[in-house]
């Protein structure tokens, strides 16, 4: 929308780079036939694309078969596929208490219908766990470590590599929520231990809507969470045991994922290091400019510390709800509220009672638009102040 400062980037990425566009135009108007449906050269073209998308994506992750990637409808498809098709009853799950509910609701979902047993971490106030905690919490029955790549709320990046060095240690499987990391941060599935990966299309990858993958490692068989046709294999009766149809069934989002091939080539192009970096540096400014007004509180890590272009704050004990509306209405500025479908992590920062308001980052962010919101806030705090 013409004039909208977006502060949004965490919930989804905008604006796109206009590759992304054209490339779903151009699915559209020339090969948005049934990929893996037929012998026809618009469905082959399409399986092309497809395929193309698997090879960047494996690419960027550091995965060696681009087989191993399955398309979802998004991070939190990808993470009921690893976690319902991957935990058996009786099995014992950790994960750490700042989990987006992506993750916490599946796993107990599993823990009161399948007697899983679950331990969540805790956390100090800015996100940050104590390895020592997680050694100390596995069991015999451990099967699994789920942990997210950073905090939605706080922007804290978890340690992802040493706890996968120490769930290699212990024989456990890891599984890496990177909703808010994938494009913006390094991966490397082999060098990080991680056996999942589950991530979306249409944050850090700035596809569509509509769009994610789950890397799931090629030693682990998971029971897929959908059944149906799948264009191979088509004469036996349970799903195929091929990758990665036997985790696609139905037809997949030919023009979504032609949007989310392009970018992924614009990351790769730029560089998760240049992103990151870049992003940083914007996250700086903006909680320097918070943090000097008075009665405004920055959640996370602090100043100078290393963390996501995620910036949550509130203002003195004014309703977060209230401030993001006054944002949106009175400044053309787009942040998001409340909860953040994390209660836990807010638990930790000491929020749950009013929740936050979150302002998120993303690459095409301006100087200029961070220096708006800061004057903003100060506007809005001088009007609570009186």
């Amino acid at each position: 929308m013409k004039g909208v400062m977006y502060f949004d980037q965490a919930a989804s990425s905008w604006p796109k780079p206009p590759a992304v566009m054209d490339a779903m135009m151009q699915c559209m108007h020339e090969f948005a036939a049934n990929p893996g449906r037929g012998s026809h050269q618009m469905a082959v073209k399409a399986s092309r694309v497809l395929f193309e998308t698997r090879k960047n994506t494996a690419r960027l992750f550091g995965i060696r078969n681009p087989n191993d990637i399955s398309f979802a409808l998004n991070t939190t498809h990808a993470l009921n596929q690893a976690i319902k098709g991957f935990v058996k009853a009786g099995d014992h799950v950790i994960c750490t208490n700042i989990e987006h509910n992506s993750v916490r609701r599946p796993l107990e979902y599993l823990k009161a219908s399948a007697q899983v047993e679950l331990t969540y971490i805790p956390s100090d106030e800015q996100g940050n766990i104590r390895l020592d905690e997680l050694k100390k919490a596995f069991k015999p029955n451990t099967t699994l470590v789920v942990v997210n790549h950073s905090s939605n709320l706080l922007g804290t990046i978890m340690p992802v590599g040493e706890i996968g060095d120490i769930c290699r240690a212990q024989g456990v499987r890891l599984l890496v929520d990177a909703a808010q990391s994938a494009g913006i941060l390094p991966i490397d599935v082999a060098g990080m231990n991680i056996d999942m990966l589950a991530f979306p299309g249409h944050k850090g990858l700035l596809g569509p809507q509509g769009t994610g993958g789950l890397y799931i490692h090629p030693d682990i068989d998971l029971e897929p969470l959908l059944h149906g046709g799948t264009g191979s294999q088509s004469e036996a009766i349970h799903q195929p045991t091929v990758r990665p149809d036997r985790y696609e069934a139905g037809t997949q989002n030919t023009v979504g994922i032609a949007g989310l091939n392009e970018g992924v080539k614009f990351v790769l192009a730029e560089t998760v290091e240049k992103i990151h970096e870049k992003e940083w540096r914007q996250t700086q400014l903006l909680m320097e400019g918070l943090l000097g007004i008075e009665g405004v509180t920055v959640l996370g890590p602090m100043l100078g510390q290393n963390k996501t272009g995620i910036v949550s704050f509130n203002i003195n004990d004014a309703d977060s709800s209230e401030v993001a509306f006054i944002l949106d209405q009175s400044f053309q500025i787009a942040v998001r509220s409340g909860y953040h479908c994390t209660p836990l992590a807010h638990e930790a920062a000491g929020t749950l009672a009013k929740g936050a308001v979150r302002a998120s980052i993303g690459y095409f962010t301006t100087d200029n638009e961070v220096v708006a919101l800061i004057d903003a806030v100060k506007e809005i705090q001088t009007q609570y102040a009186k």
